[in-house]
């Protein structure tokens, strides 16, 4: 509202059509800047893909879930292939205001048959709100960059996407908690490769710090399970110690915990009937508080009232091997998939948001249309990731560049014709003669035409040597009679020539004043532009190194974006000085000789007068 009160207001009293239609179209920049394209994260890149990450539907108002991974399908459908490395190492992942790279890594990429698995982690994820990420692609010079060990929290102690062939399962988490023994592979896995158990060999989890279960310390224990009859009993996870032992399994197709402690005494859940596992399903264990809680596809189906025992001896994955004491439990038949442990009591949110989104029927991950590199270059990166207080700073010099510009034009040719007015004016004074009636006559505004042309009788009126004249014929007219043929009598005395002069000199202030009037906002332009542009460029880079740190992740490309964005503010303070700076030296030094032109005018007209009309006496 005041925006557009002044620039109507400014414009119907200052400028004309041309510089009305420029400043609107500028207030038009600064209401729409917020909207505008957001910046090209590296210029390497030629490629770019928006995600949308929602949340599932099912969670409850106001859950936020930080650091959390979420599985990213890509398929033909989604992604050109061909513009991407067959290895898939050009791809990378930003933040939604595409300054953040987020961390990542590939669990399989196959160009060739054109299918991709990645995990990203997203910092913050809210119910009921989207979260945008940037998918990047197109560099063949560009290397792996994936982050396995960090594209999870530090509660997660392991992680198996069993896409190793010929090869023990392999821990992508910094714990590096490898499996040893073979194990059967299905290529075509939920997410790329699975774990295919044929009911006797059992995959071996390492026995380390990790691993290593606390009494009463959260624990959570999550895989994908697809077994290969329904209705089977089979041991999904083990771990025994003399301290106790933690089980989880199938009855009758449900699943069952069970527990004991030192003293022997076992523990288990009711079974949950009504949740028999069928097709690929997401089974989850999760002890805290006292309490062991089972989750199927992230609602729970079971709980058991008791806390976990030590345990610090290796697990197992598929069954449970014999001992002396303990016969063999009935091995699982069917496959497993991403298979996770973590030392935390992951909230019932999570493990929802895993169950969708890693599930066949995602609704998390969404895509956007590909896009190609702005043709604006470099330009066009450092524009598009100015954020709303830089673009309010930048509009704002652009609005006084056109001000000062369009002072220096209406100034520039107010002095052009003040110039040429008073050569034609000091031409005709030359012919008069000192008839200075006649000359009065010939350049009245409403004289009939002589010598002169309509044009250039209208050029004359601007003339401020005209204006002093006038002023100075007057005068002279008030203290002289004028005879029966027009002609001035009588004699001027010192102190009415002394009288004329005043009346001339405050002539020529008035005129100094109309050639000087609005240079000094041109003043303004000079000092004011860069420190305007200095506090837009203080205030962007606060909020760049605020949104790496929030975001926990300092790198050149994190920064650069955000910080050429903010020198911008800078910039266009600078390009609103430096013009205004030329043009007012030179309308200054314009002015300063126009204004010698009537010092010398007013001495000259002065001293014709005293000439042609003081007395003898005088003399």
């Amino acid at each position: 509202m005041h925006r557009a009160t002044y620039s109507g207001s400014f414009a119907r009293t200052v400028c004309p059509t041309a510089a009305r239609a420029v400043l609107a179209a500028l207030l038009g920049v600064l209401l729409l800047s917020p909207a505008a394209a957001m910046a090209w994260w590296n210029a390497d890149w030629s490629y770019r893909k928006q995600i949308t990450i929602t949340a599932p539907a099912e969670l409850p108002a106001g859950t936020t879930l930080t650091d959390v991974p979420v599985l990213v399908r890509l398929h033909e459908g989604v992604l050109p292939f061909q513009d991407i490395a067959a290895d898939g190492s050009d791809l990378r992942f930003v933040s939604g205001d595409d300054k953040v790279p987020l961390r990542f890594h590939i669990e399989k990429f196959d160009a060739v048959f054109g299918m991709g698995f990645v995990w990203v982690q997203i910092p913050e994820l809210r119910a009921g709100a989207a979260q945008q990420v940037w998918m990047y692609y197109g560099n063949p010079d560009a290397a792996a960059a994936g982050e396995p060990e960090r594209s999870y929290d530090a509660a997660q102690t392991l992680v198996y996407h069993f896409g190793e062939v010929g090869a023990p399962a392999k821990d992508v988490t910094a714990f590096a908690n490898h499996a040893s023994g073979l194990f059967g592979s299905e290529e075509s896995g939920l997410v790329g490769g699975a774990a295919r158990l044929d009911g006797q060999a059992v995959i071996t989890l390492p026995a380390s710090a990790s691993t290593a279960v606390k009494a009463g310390a959260p624990l959570t224990v999550s895989m994908w399970i697809k077994p290969d009859a329904v209705g089977a009993d089979a041991v999904l996870y083990s771990q025994r110690d003399v301290a106790g032992m933690l089980e989880l399994g199938l009855a009758g197709g449900a699943p069952f915990v069970e527990v004991s402690d030192a003293s022997g005494q076992i523990l288990r859940s009711p079974v949950a009937s009504r949740a028999t596992v069928a097709d690929w399903q997401h089974l989850a264990l999760v002890s805290v508080d006292g309490a062991v809680t089972l989750y199927l596809d992230g609602a729970a189906v079971a709980t058991l009232e008791a806390e976990l025992p030590d345990l610090a001896s290796a697990p197992f994955l598929g069954g449970r091997p014999a001992t002396e004491l303990v016969p063999a439990g009935a091995g699982f038949r069917g496959a497993i998939d991403e298979l996770q442990l973590a030392k935390a009591g992951r909230s019932e949110a999570a493990l929802r948001l895993a169950a969708v989104n890693q599930g066949l029927q995602d609704t998390v991950v969404g895509f956007g249309a590909d896009e190609g590199q702005s043709s604006a270059g470099y330009m066009g990166i450092i524009l598009g990731s100015l954020t709303v207080d830089g673009w309010v700073v930048i509009v704002l010099c652009i609005i006084m560049m056109v001000v000062s510009w369009y002072i220096m034009w209406i100034k520039a040719s107010q002095v052009s014709r003040v110039s040429r007015s008073n050569e034609l004016f000091l031409e005709l004074y030359r012919g008069a003669q000192g008839d200075f009636l006649a000359l009065q006559r010939e350049t009245a505004r409403d004289a009939a035409p002589a010598r002169l042309g309509a044009r250039q009788r209208a050029l004359l009126q601007q003339s401020p040597l005209l204006h002093i004249f006038r002023d100075g014929v007057e005068e002279m007219r008030q203290r002289l009679n004028a005879d029966n043929h027009g002609q001035l009598q009588g004699y001027l005395s010192p102190q009415s020539i002394q009288a004329i002069r005043a009346t001339l000199d405050s002539r020529l202030v008035r005129e100094n004043q109309s050639l000087g009037n609005l240079l000094v906002l041109l003043t303004i332009a000079i000092s004011g532009g860069p420190f305007i542009g200095l506090l837009g460029t203080v205030i962007g880079v606060m909020i760049t190194f605020a949104g790496v740190a929030a975001a926990g992740d300092v790198n050149i490309n994190a920064i650069a974006p955000g910080i050429s964005a903010a020198l911008a503010a800078t910039v266009a303070g600078l390009g609103v000085a430096i013009p205004a700076l030329f043009g007012y030296n030179y309308l200054v030094t314009r002015n300063k000789d126009t204004s010698a032109q009537m010092y010398v005018f007013v001495d000259s007209l002065v001293t014709r007068m005293a000439e042609n009309h003081s007395s003898r006496d005088a003399h």
